[in-house]
């Protein structure tokens, strides 16, 4: 990648929950692991790649999972430790740069631009970011270097497992042109198959496709025009800097409504944790659901007091979801935390002495970050996680 251009990284770790469990127990190394519910009414939460060649991928039912790989191991899942590596692992992000931007768990943007003088060019910062997690955690990570933040989500995706790919701004469009048109952002399976009938099956169709034509015959395909040029200005805005704070998740396959709760529980968890790390307080919850037909709805409310507390968000985006069930499976759920103020912000003339739910939030905070998330817990998210295990799944 030339000097003058941005570095992008997008980090993606392999396999996640599945990896922390061959981790945390060497009777799992090399087998084929599913992280998952139970056997007749669960999902798969994570499949490890030993598994995946027999056709298992996460979100698919747990009864479909074991028919085609019955000889499988199938582990709870144990969301604190998940937590605790996320959190480890986003550390090692801030040594290099300030910029990152967390999409999941287990995936994140960072913008290195900056970082080149002290830490070499972006090539070199993603595999020391990668031996570095090696090393601490014991933990696969794949990287995709690029310029713009499409391209390095696609390279990560194709350097898995436990690899890196970088893509100069010079081979760009050359790397992007064989990929199906599906695999641009904003491309659904609608747009796919309409484009896909005017003879638009590759990124590289489209990229040789007249823009303003395509614009009349397709309006709102601009955007994606440019994203085939390898054109994406977007900047990595971390938790500071942004105007709201999310966590979401697409599943493989659609899930019933019984099935959301463990993912909308992490989901609260990962935004409130992001909240207290930025010294932010989020005065409205947003419940982002997509359905199997694409659907998306939004559902939000405003809270009396702004929080960063994972409890009270968690609630109030299961109340959002209890409170008009949807109509359909779903292919994706979301947390947001929206109109952000700093959580110092005096309200009044006199400040109120903190909470006792901000008082125990800022100690688990403490000793996570000194003893691990397995640390310690609250009663609260014990008996939440508990009743989201296997049984609970739906």
């Amino acid at each position: 990648m030339s000097s003058g251009s941005r570095g992008i990284i997008h980090i993606d770790m392999d396999a996640f929950y599945a990896s922390v469990e061959q981790r945390d127990d060497p009777a799992l190394a090399g087998k084929p692991v599913i992280v998952g519910g139970h056997p007749t009414r669960g999902v798969v939460l994570a499949a490890s790649y030993q598994v995946r060649p027999f056709g298992v991928r996460s979100a698919m039912s747990m009864v479909e999972a074991l028919r085609r790989a019955p000889h499988a191991v199938v582990v709870r899942p144990r969301f604190s430790a998940y937590v605790a590596a996320s959190e480890e692992i986003a550390a090692i992000f801030e040594r290099f740069t300030p910029l990152v931007e967390p999409l999941s768990l287990d995936e994140a943007f960072l913008d290195v631009t900056a970082s080149r003088a002290l830490f070499g060019d972006p090539t070199t910062i993603a595999s020391t970011i990668r031996a570095e997690i090696a090393r601490r955690l014991r933990l696969p990570a794949s990287a995709g270097i690029a310029a713009v933040k499409f391209v390095a989500k696609i390279a990560s995706d194709g350097a898995k497992p436990n690899g890196q790919r970088a893509v100069s701004e010079a081979e760009t469009k050359a790397f992007l042109a064989p990929l199906p048109i599906g695999r641009l952002w904003g491309v659904g399976r609608k747009t796919e198959a309409t484009l896909k009938l005017h003879g638009l099956h590759t990124i590289g169709d489209l990229a040789a496709a007249d823009p303003d034509r395509l614009e009349r015959r397709f309006p709102g395909t601009r955007p994606l025009w440019e994203l085939s040029q390898g054109l994406d200005p977007r900047e990595v805005i971390p938790d500071r800097a942004a105007k709201s704070i999310g966590a979401e998740d697409t599943f493989d396959e659609d899930l019933e409504a019984g099935a959301l709760a463990p993912h909308i529980h992490g989901q609260a968890e990962r935004v409130a944790r992001r909240l207290r790390r930025a010294g932010l307080k989020a005065r409205v919850v947003q419940l982002k659901l997509k359905l199997s037909d694409f659907t998306l709805l939004t559902r939000r409310i405003t809270l009396a007091e702004p929080t960063d507390d994972g409890p009270t968000v968690y609630r109030t985006a299961r109340e959002l979801l209890e409170r008009a069930p949807p109509p359909q499976r779903l292919r994706l759920t979301g947390v947001a935390a929206h109109e952000l103020q700093s959580a110092g912000a005096q309200l009044g003339l006199f400040a109120a002495a903190p909470s006792r739910s901000a008082r125990l939030n800022a100690a688990l905070d403490r000793i996570v970050e000194r003893f691990g998330d397995d640390a310690v817990t609250t009663a609260d998210l014990a008996t939440r996680e508990e009743s989201d295990k296997p049984g609970g799944l739906g």
